[in-house]
């Protein structure tokens, strides 16, 4: 069965501390911002998994995939303030909006 890479980044004051669990292994490094821990995480994978090349990799923020999103994207878009929410799903009792006549 395939695993997935596990990229987990945590606040640690100033800077960012990432740590890459893969194939049994893991790897810690630290950053001065999360865009460059990202990088970072992509350069502990690299190392650990050099001759794979099927890889799945999932970013968390302390555990939150979804929090690692919104703070990656609201870092990498010089954001003054975090995504706060997530766009609802469209609701099972109201019919879906149809596409524009360009796209239908």
């Amino acid at each position: 069965m395939y695993e997935p890479i596990l990229a987990n980044y945590t606040a640690r004051g100033t800077d960012w501390t990432v740590e890459v669990r893969a194939k049994g292994q893991t790897k810690t490094a630290t950053a001065p911002d999360l865009v460059t821990a990202r990088d970072r995480a992509d350069e502990l994978i690299e190392d650990m998994l050099a001759g794979d090349k099927k890889r799945t990799v999932v970013h968390t923020l302390d555990g939150d995939a979804v929090g690692f999103t919104a703070a990656y994207l609201t870092a990498r878009l010089g954001l003054a303030e975090p995504v706060a929410t997530i766009p609802a799903q469209a609701r099972a009792d109201k019919a879906p909006v149809p596409p524009p006549a360009a796209m239908a």
